[in-house]
This record gives structure tokens, sequence and C-alpha cells, in this order.
């Protein structure tokens, strides 16, 4: 492991309520499927069908000469810390979405239900702004497998409905057509985690470039890893976390022109998959 990966790794331990960093601890699934009937929106095709009915697992597209890249943020919230927002502590970043804005870069957040119930209106607003996408990163960040840094545990009889419940908290936050891919709290999924999501019809989406945001006070070096680990079809996982992520915004104003200047264009997760088509 690279000393920026274990540092990261630490500091994900240190503060798990919040964080949707971490390893890729999941079997390889390497046939991901369409999405299956369910309350969920619709979205563009997925891929082909995951192994023993399970939820497919989306990474990074096929590496191609398309320089296409997709920058993603995890919009991180429990249940448990609406007393810390009503104290003040701030779980948004309109200043990185104000950022995006401003440089046009397509982007897909990954919100928890609970965040778009603490902030409706800035969930409204990404989610009815075209240059963005809303997925679902379950209903109050807590883990789908055990040892996931520190974080409580869904039940496995609960770990569907947990996603839908996100999904009903978006609808009520006035989110139209949330797109059908979950993060999983952590990155942290197994095969058990996998069947239980998989009636809720959504793709799991995953990444191949870790930023190193989540608690980082230093954006160049969180702008240094980023550049260093893209390449075409690349997912790059950031936060939308002010306390958890302060940095974020500095790091991305940095990246992006960066990347343009390589040759990369910026485009939501939904353009990657759908490049993907039926290639595992």
């Amino acid at each position: 492991m690279i000393p920026s990966v274990r540092r990261l790794v630490a500091l994900c331990a240190l503060g798990a309520a919040l964080t949707a960093c971490g390893t890729d601890r999941a079997p390889q699934v390497t046939r991901p499927a369409p999405a299956r009937p369910s309350p969920v929106p619709s979205g563009p095709p997925t891929l082909a069908p995951g192994p023993a009915g399970l939820t497919p697992v989306f990474r990074h597209a096929p590496r191609t000469r398309d320089k296409a890249v997709a920058l993603t943020f995890d919009a991180d919230m429990t249940a448990g810390q609406g007393a810390r927002a009503a104290a003040g502590e701030r779980f948004d970043n309109p200043g990185l979405i104000g950022a995006l804005r401003a440089l046009r870069v397509p982007a897909t957040v990954f919100m928890t239900g609970r965040w778009a119930e603490e902030y409706p209106d800035q969930a409204r607003s990404i989610g009815r702004d075209a240059l963005f996408e809303v997925a679902n990163h379950s209903y109050s960040h807590f883990a789908f497998t055990d040892d996931c840094y520190g974080l409580p545990t869904v039940p496995e009889h609960r770990m569907r409905a947990d996603v839908e419940r996100a999904y009903a908290a978006f609808r009520t936050a006035g989110v139209p057509d949330a797109k059908p891919y979950f993060r999983f709290p952590g990155g942290c999924y197994d095969r058990r985690a996998l069947r239980a999501v998989a009636g809720a019809g959504v793709t799991a989406v995953q990444w191949d470039v870790v930023s190193g945001d989540a608690f980082a006070t230093d954006a160049d070096a969180v702008a240094r890893q980023v550049l260093d680990g893209v390449r075409p079809g690349s997912v790059v996982v950031m936060h939308c976390t002010r306390s958890a992520a302060p940095a974020t915004e500095r790091a991305v104003r940095a990246i992006v022109p960066e990347l343009r200047g390589r040759g990369y264009r910026f485009v939501k997760v939904s353009e990657l998959i759908g490049a993907a088509g039926g290639r595992g």
C-alpha cells in the first residue's frame, strides 16, 4: 500500500462516521447487468449481467483513446449527525458546487438520504441542474459489511430498504430522476451485500482513483494524487462534505484546468456507463 493510501485509510478510520473513502474490499464482479425492475427511477443502460444475479458493479470505463473522466462527490451524512448540523457543523459544500458550476464541470453526486433531508434546497438545486446527476449513497451512511472503518452496519434484511429510503428522501426534497446508481458507504461490500440490494435495481459504482481528500487540508497533495491516477475512463472519488473534506474545492480548481490541458473531458457517471455498453 502506498504511503498516501495508508494515510487515507488511517484517516478514514478516525472519521468513519462521515467518510465514504476506503479500499475496494469486494470480490471481482466482472459482468455487471441491466437494471432490474424496481421502484427506483430508470436510467441509461447499465452493463451485462453479473454472476449469480448479483448487483452489477462499475469501476471505470474501458481504457480507450477517449479521454473521459468522471469526478464523483460523496455527500455524506448520518441520521445521528442531525444535532451536530443543528449546532453549526456543515455537511454541505456550496462553495464546491459553485466551483463546479463556474468551471462547467459535469459531475455525479452520490448523496445520502439524510443529507437530502438536511439540505433539501441544495439537493433540489443539484438535482435540477443539467450539469449534475444525483445518485444513491444509502440513507444514513451505515456500512453494508462488518469492519468497515468503524461505521455502524445495516442489518442484511434492511439493506434494500435503506437504498429505497434514500430515493424516497430525494423525491421528498424535489430531486427529479435520481439515477439508479449506488455507492456503498466506505466502498465496503461483499457478495451478501450485492445480493441484498439486487432487488433495488441499482448498479454499484466504485472508483479507480482515490483522491485522498477525506479530512485532508493540503489541496495540492489531493490534486497531485488525482492527477497521478487518472486514466481514460477513470472514476474519481471525492467528497462534498465541508467539515470532512475542507480542501476539496481548492483541489478541484487545480485538477480541472490541468486535466483539460492534457486533453481530458469531464463527464457524468451515466455517460461512462453508457459508453461501457455490454462490456464488463
